[in-house]
């Protein structure tokens, strides 16, 4: 029990959503909207009495954007979170972040978290690169002389040295996130929680970051990241896990995890690659020009197959 950082135990978080009632006639009277009115005004009395959310709409919902979530994570662990738009990732994330509270359940966490689940969050638009750097490590919790000592590295990681002194409103989104996933790595938390926001980087900042991560991950800290791209799940997290309309649908090895996502996102037949060199070893990088490899396919049919066809195409940058 001494290694586990993060335990969740019947974890759950629930929104209310408010919506129109439909308008089943032709014509609405006076007295149907004075009606409404007065029905909407002593549901809105009643939950600010009761302390409740206050929703505005004719219906309210009940909406579990997680349920009933269990799960141990143990120091050093690098594990992915993935899963369909919707399935309650951020939703998570937000939590282990202290962004947000549970609805139900509890969530226990060791160590210091930073997390970087939007772009710019933390930042002031109309301070420059230099002020939100001290900023945002301070919303972080590092101290000032803590962020004296990393500045040049922060700096060179982000590569943001000619925009220092600029306006973080005038930076790209990739600038951004460059400055911000700097920040947030060179904190050396004992756990890092990176949502999908590396997806704004270019190829080349994206390598280096994973290189952070993996970096971070080596130090023995605990690594979540959340992402869609199953290719960089799977270069670098140990273990994964599922989540399914907000409730764990899988856990364990992350090539399994995978499996079970791809099974659940496409229903018809599919056919999926590995690239593999003659050495064995499996490659998930760029082809370098001139290699000699070998194309091994893996094909999962969910029905009879009428003369199939298979194509096999090689593109580059």
């Amino acid at each position: 029990m001494t290694d586990v950082v993060i335990k969740a135990e019947g974890l759950g978080k629930k929104y209310l959503i408010g919506r129109q009632a439909a308008e089943r006639e032709r014509y609405t009277a006076l007295r149907d909207v004075v009606g409404r009115s007065l029905r909407r005004f002593g549901r809105t009395a009643l939950d600010t009495a009761r302390g409740r959310q206050i929703v505005a709409g004719d219906e309210v919902e009940e909406f579990w954007a997680l349920k009933e979530l269990d799960f141990e994570i143990r120091r050093g662990e690098v594990v992915g979170i993935i899963g369909r738009n919707g399935a309650g990732k951020s939703t998570l994330l937000k939590i282990l972040s202290r962004i947000t509270e549970p609805s139900a359940g509890r969530v226990a966490i060791k160590g210091r978290v930073a997390s970087l689940l939007e772009v710019g969050t933390g930042f002031h638009p109309e301070l420059t690169g230099r002020e939100n750097i001290y900023l945002n490590g301070a919303i972080l919790g590092m101290t000032r002389a803590e962020i004296k000592r990393k500045f040049e590295e922060i700096v060179a990681f982000a590569e943001v040295e000619r925009f220092l002194d600029t306006p973080v409103k005038r930076y790209s989104s990739g600038m951004y996130v460059r400055l911000a996933f700097a920040v947030a790595a060179h904190l050396e938390p004992e756990i890092l929680v990176v949502d999908e926001v590396l997806a704004v980087g270019d190829a080349e900042f994206q390598k280096k970051c994973l290189g952070k991560m993996q970096d971070v991950a080596g130090h023995g800290r605990t690594v979540l990241f959340v992402s869609h791209s199953m290719a960089a799940v799977a270069a670098l997290c140990t273990r994964a896990v599922l989540l399914h309309r907000g409730q764990v649908s899988y856990a364990g090895d992350t090539d399994r995890t995978i499996s079970q996502y791809l099974s659940q996102t496409e229903a018809t037949n599919r056919i999926s690659g590995r690239l593999i060199d003659m050495s064995g070893e499996v490659k998930l990088e760029t082809l370098p020009s001139g290699a000699a490899v070998r194309l091994i396919f893996d094909a999962t049919l969910r029905g009879p197959l009428v003369e199939p066809r298979i194509g096999i195409g090689i593109d580059d940058d």
